[in-house]
């Protein structure tokens, strides 16, 4: 299994928070089957949550090292999750953000309470600069719960979509879990996270098994939990 979505670098947004919680957090997913990981920690203009792209690579730098140190067999790569903003692709440009693993992939976060009306013209903005956004749980977010129609629009503008697998076993309520599994019936989504914060269970041998009874074939299955993730991490197209 492949994670596209971490929150595993130390002291730089609300996961972890030393490098010691780190090193659990990699061996909780090295348990739980995790191979390739991104960590992608939060970037929202005007917080605490903005460290720069070298304080970022600096981090991954300690976390290769804590991996070889402790025998972790996990592979690393870098990235953010960015809170919709205007001027994204000129953070891009100044360093400031990373796509994933320096793709033309960044994954983007909504509102989770409420809709933001300049979404669309953002992402369509993103798009014509050569970048294609990866919105990140959009099962998640409670103003679009019933509004599918929203998503294939911005699928079809050329956006992909990463779901948290962790919602299919109920971690944050029953509606997104029911969410995530229409939008994966769907074929709304792309590809799968942990979107791990904190010590917890990742149910590794169930989480197979939990999306092909949403999807039904196993190279589906395949697709979200491995294929696309290399791809996006090799910038190359998706189909």
């Amino acid at each position: 299994m492949k994670d596209l979505h971490s929150h595993i670098g130390y002291g730089i947004d609300d996961g972890a928070h030393t490098k010691e919680q780190s090193k659990e957090l990699l061996h909780i997913l090295e348990e739980a089957g995790v191979t390739d990981v991104v960590v992608t920690p939060h970037y929202i203009i005007s917080s605490k949550y903005n460290a720069d792209n070298k304080k970022k690579k600096e981090i991954l730098k300690e976390l290769e090292n804590l991996c070889k140190k402790e025998n972790i067999k996990i592979n690393l790569y870098l990235g953010n999750e960015v809170y919709l903003c205007d001027n994204m692709v000129e953070l891009i440009k100044k360093k400031q953000i990373m796509t994933l693993n320096n793709s033309r992939y960044i994954l983007v976060e909504f509102p989770l309470s409420r809709k933001d009306p300049n979404a669309k013209s953002i992402l369509h903005n993103i798009l014509l600069s050569g970048y294609i956004p990866i919105v990140a749980h959009p099962e998640r977010y409670e103003y679009l719960e019933k509004n599918i129609d929203y998503f294939k629009e911005l699928k079809e503008m050329g956006v992909l979509f990463q779901g948290n697998y962790l919602s299919l076993f109920g971690k944050y309520g029953k509606s997104p879990q029911k969410n995530l599994q229409k939008l994966l019936k769907e074929g709304i989504i792309s590809v799968l996270g942990s979107d791990i914060h904190h010590i917890e269970e990742l149910y590794g041998n169930k989480i197979y098994k939990k999306i092909k009874k949403c999807v039904k074939k196993d190279n589906l299955v395949e697709d979200l939990l491995y294929n696309n993730f290399d791809k996006i991490i090799n910038n190359e197209n998706m189909d």
